[in-house]
């Protein structure tokens, strides 16, 4: 039992860190593999924020769903440029996850809002999300609170 331990003290602190997880289905059919979950912290007085990782599925896939216990509601928007003005809108049919492609949630891109949050985010918080695919098994996320990285920057 004690070499057992170590094991399971790893396997959590590896899905705490919420830089690997992956979803699959009772079969073995889909995976989708979720890497740099991150969210940032909510400004003073707001409560909604956004948050941004990378997924990949392994067979064709859409992210249908958003569970946050801290949140009200949770939506897949996308951001489009309509006559050179930015719109932000829900994404009701679901995020397309074609097969093998890394698909990033990105700032100023398609992207996760969380709304009615029930605390503040601050820096180095852990946000708790699940992610309902399509065909995939549902995928538990910790997300950490945090500034995503600019574009360009090293």
């Amino acid at each position: 039992m004690k070499l057992l331990s170590p094991v399971i003290a790893l396997t959590v602190l590896t899905a705490a860190c919420g830089s690997s997880e992956t979803g699959k289905a009772p079969d073995g059919a889909n995976t989708v593999k979720v890497a740099d979950a991150l969210c940032r912290p909510t400004p003073n007085g707001r409560d909604m924020t956004a948050c941004y990782m990378t997924l990949t599925a392994s067979d064709d896939d859409r992210l249908m769903s958003i569970a946050a216990p801290d949140a009200a509601s949770a939506k897949v928007h996308e951001m489009k440029t309509d006559n050179g003005v930015m719109r932000m809108g829900e994404m009701t049919g679901g995020l397309a996850l074609p097969a093998g492609k890394a698909t990033a949630l990105a700032p100023n891109a398609d992207h996760i809002m969380l709304m009615g949050l029930s605390r503040p985010l601050a820096e180095g918080d852990v946000v708790s999300l699940t992610l309902g695919f399509q065909k995939a098994a549902p995928v538990a996320v910790q997300a950490r609170v945090g500034q995503p990285a600019l574009p360009g920057a090293h």
